[in-house]
């Protein structure tokens, strides 16, 4: 956009002068003016002031004078138009910037999205369905000036400078996800991030194979390969396509026939913090969804648990449903 808006105003600039010096010639060559009197003659021309001639114009003259009153009302709108274009947009786009700074202020535990790529679309739509608080930092203000809405606020700016992650609240987000096209940004983010704030969690894109452990070593909390994602997701879907289909259905919302799953934490399931049995919680009865997970505090994983399973502090389960039972189950439990 910036580069639209500085070519725009080189051409206007441009034709300004040319009409200019045009004129100046013409008064010069045609009427024998001196040079301050061509100069004074093209000024009020352009201008259209309405001062009179420095002397009684000849016919010959007078078209001149008319074709250089014409071409320039269509040369100086133009360069107004551009120019007024070009200042509007900047306020626009400082006002903007303003806003988003003064909600970043209100934000804590927020998320913040490096680039707004294909990747970084896909996990803000994904953020949006969860109505969880995200940022994002883009260095093109034209992807910035297409995209921005109420819901979506946008950094102007590289991510691999420090000022940036700054402004978008590093210090104080939960969540921070390395979505840009190239690998080498993506390690200098994760690098910065991770000096900045040792609590956050960092969740990085990666295309190379060689990119995964640097970018686990630089701080890295998960490293996603896109590719490869997509190369075993192809190669699942013609060994074992119907469970495929099926997990693909598996979204954060969706159609009425759509499955859901969501994950609740033991502070939600349990508000009096007793430790209680996944049988007596009576999840299925008050909401219809299936408990088909469980997180211990240590980080493992069990599927399937048994109703017999005690949940511990720290803990969290995974629910599936369909979509009226996973509203059920937040309203229920206050998710």
């Amino acid at each position: 956009m910036k580069n639209i808006f500085n070519s725009k105003i080189t051409v206007a600039l441009l034709l300004l002068l040319l009409v200019f010096l045009s004129g100046v010639l013409g008064f010069r060559l045609f009427s024998e003016y001196s040079w301050i009197d061509s100069f004074y003659m093209t000024v009020i021309t352009i201008t259209t002031v309405g001062y009179g001639e420095v002397m009684p114009l000849s016919p010959s003259e007078k078209v001149f004078v008319s074709l250089l009153i014409i071409s320039s009302i269509f040369i100086v709108g133009y360069s107004i138009s551009v120019t007024t274009e070009y200042i509007l947009s900047k306020n626009i786009g400082i006002l903007r910037q303003k806003k988003v700074q003064k909600k970043l202020e209100s934000m804590h535990d927020h998320i913040i999205v490096c680039g707004f790529g294909r990747n970084g679309k896909q996990a803000a739509q994904k953020l949006l369905a969860y109505n969880r608080p995200f940022v994002i930092i883009e260095k093109d203000e034209e992807v910035i000036d297409r995209f921005s809405d109420d819901n979506t606020l946008f950094i102007l700016g590289n991510a691999i400078e420090d000022e940036i992650l700054l402004k978008a609240g590093v210090e104080k987000a939960s969540t921070l996800i390395c979505a840009t096209p190239s690998d080498a940004d993506n390690l200098f983010v994760v690098l910065s991030a991770r000096q900045m704030n040792k609590n956050l969690k960092i969740i990085s894109r990666a295309s190379e194979e060689t990119s995964y452990k640097k970018m686990k070593l630089a701080g890295a909390d998960n490293v996603i390969m896109p590719d490869k994602i997509g190369g075993d997701h192809m190669a699942s879907l013609v060994v074992v396509p119907d469970l495929v289909e099926f997990l693909d259905n598996l979204t954060v919302s969706g159609m009425e026939d759509s499955i859901n799953v969501e994950q609740i934490s033991f502070e939600k399931m349990c508000p009096n913090g007793n430790e209680q049995a996944i049988q007596d919680l009576d999840v299925r009865k008050k909401t219809g969804c299936s408990i088909i997970g469980y997180r211990s505090p240590t980080g493992e994983y069990i599927v399937n648990p048994e109703p017999s399973l005690i949940l511990q502090k720290n803990s969290k389960l995974i629910l599936i449903g369909r979509p009226n039972q996973i509203e059920k189950l937040k309203k229920e439990y206050g998710v």
